[in-house]
């Protein structure tokens, strides 16, 4: 795999909470404009799960050095960047909330993510990320927020900064608040049944389709396209 330490070029990860449009209020012209995209869980979806021995449970890496692409991963985002959709990393980031981890331990693990798959030709549009959590440690990141999954506001948030049109548009993600999400916004959905999130999933959200991982559903969903045409 080619080198991901960090450099000094940019990248596009970010918080998004800002308000929305209603899509109904749209002139019909406008609403056939809007671009096609695929909003992307990253941890067990682009990147490992990592075991935390405090915890015992798989969570996100907390330490740019414990960073894993998933096998696969980048070539399948390629191939949905090749279809013509344009792509965003959508992830509930709560360690440094709950004390796990510093800020720029996040901040530099999401810039390792889009420079591996920069490095294999993927563009990410935007990463967006929610940083806070209800049961935090920290101030300013503790308690209810408008942007962690699986509220949708960070969708909307690409979408009236995009032009994205959700109906032509997928979430794809290995929890089932990632499928919430991109049902409440208007998406179709993917569910990755990756083991290690297995307790993530109690079968209650029913998603468009379900994949073993990120390949399979690029396989999967392109397949339902070209079915669909």
């Amino acid at each position: 795999m080619p080198d991901l330490a960090l450099n000094k070029r940019s990248v596009t990860s970010r918080t998004l909470c800002t308000g929305m449009n209603d899509a109904s209020e749209l002139p019909h012209s406008t609403i056939l404009q809007r671009k096609r995209a695929i909003f992307l869980d990253r941890d067990g979806v682009l990147n490992t799960l990592v075991l935390n021995p405090r915890t015992g449970e798989y969570e996100s890496p907390h330490t740019p050095a414990d960073l894993c692409m998933m096998p696969g991963a980048p070539a399948a985002a390629k191939r949905l960047q090749a279809a013509g959709f344009m792509l965003f990393i959508v992830s509930n980031q709560p360690s440094y909330a709950k004390g796990k981890t510093t800020m720029e331990n996040i901040k530099a693990i999401a810039a390792k993510v889009e420079i591996a798959l920069n490095q294999e030709g993927v563009s990410i549009a935007r990463g967006l990320y929610c940083y806070h959590h209800p049961n935090g440690t920290v101030e300013g990141y503790s308690g209810a927020c408008r942007c962690r999954k699986p509220k949708p506001q960070l969708l909307y948030d690409a979408r009236d900064e995009f032009d994205i049109r959700f109906a032509d548009s997928w979430m794809i993600g290995d929890q089932e608040s990632d499928v919430e999400c991109g049902r409440r916004a208007g998406c179709r959905t993917i569910l990755i049944q990756n083991p290690l999130s297995e307790a993530k999933r109690p079968g209650i959200e029913r998603p468009t389709l379900c994949a073993a991982d990120l390949p399979d559903a690029v396989d999967r969903l392109l397949a339902s396209l070209k079915a669909d045409a």
